[in-house]
């Protein structure tokens, strides 16, 4: 196939599949890393992660923290189930030239398979990433189930706080792979607009990177998660990672 792929590719072909590869990795750094000014809704949940863990310190039994990391982890482990089954499917669609003439003649695609399995693949790549994300998240979430248990509850034990920190960082490593592999979703649904060819396809990049970017810093739940309205800024990031500062409200 590698001997066609000139025959297959045409300039606005080789357009939008870098186009496709840039916006995926742009809006993952630019997710991960904002703006100071402007916090995206990845950022901001690290802070409540690591309030969460503050938290747990002082919170007897800890089944509430159990029931939330588990549920974490059930939430990776479904997406990566799902990651696999897309992946043994289109891998079956390659290997299947009946399969391919059908899903040609139903969806009117290009009759060249080559052409359309390379399509495939470009999807299949991108759902890979996503697997291999979802399956590394759930491992670190586990991780972090360990460090969690072995934080020591009681908030005057000198090891309580700097144990929690460990496990914060560590759940944020954990929410960063699976949010990567989430986008790595959405972008492998953006690359099926190759099947109906490069305009396609460069719309659908452009339609997804606007949805992801939109969810991350002008959606209703940024807002939410930014009202600060009824908390005490002072409680809601507080600096360090220890025992919340008084608000020094008195009385």
């Amino acid at each position: 196939m590698l001997s066609h792929l000139p025959a297959v590719l045409m300039p606005l072909d080789l357009l939008a599949v870098v186009l496709l590869l840039l916006a995926w990795a742009g809006t993952g750094h630019f997710c991960e890393h904002p703006p100071a000014h402007r916090p995206s809704v990845s950022w901001l949940m690290k802070e409540h992660r690591r309030a969460w863990m503050r938290e747990m310190v002082g919170r007897s039994p800890r089944i509430f923290d159990a029931s939330v990391i588990d549920s974490l982890r059930r939430g990776t482990a479904f997406f990566a189930s799902g990651s696999m089954i897309a992946i043994g499917g289109g891998m079956a669609l390659i290997g299947n030239q009946d399969r391919l003439e059908t899903l040609v003649a139903d969806l009117t695609l290009p009759t060249d398979t080559v052409r359309l399995e390379l399509r495939v693949i470009l999807v299949l790549f991108i759902v890979a990433n996503a697997f291999l994300k979802f399956v590394w998240a759930h491992r670190v979430f586990g991780y972090c189930a360990i460090l969690m248990a072995a934080v020591p509850n009681a908030p005057e034990d000198p090891r309580a706080y700097p144990l929690a920190a460990q496990a914060a960082e560590v759940n944020i490593n954990a929410a960063r792979n699976f949010n990567s592999g989430l986008r790595a979703v959405f972008f492998a649904l953006a690359a099926l607009g190759w099947l109906l060819g490069p305009v396609a396809l460069i719309l659908t990049t452009l339609a997804t990177s606007f949805a992801i970017l939109r969810a991350e810093f002008i959606s209703g739940t940024r807002a939410a998660i930014l009202d600060t309205s009824r908390i005490d800024p002072r409680l809601l990031y507080p600096t360090g990672f220890g025992p919340p500062p008084s608000s020094g409200t008195g009385g």
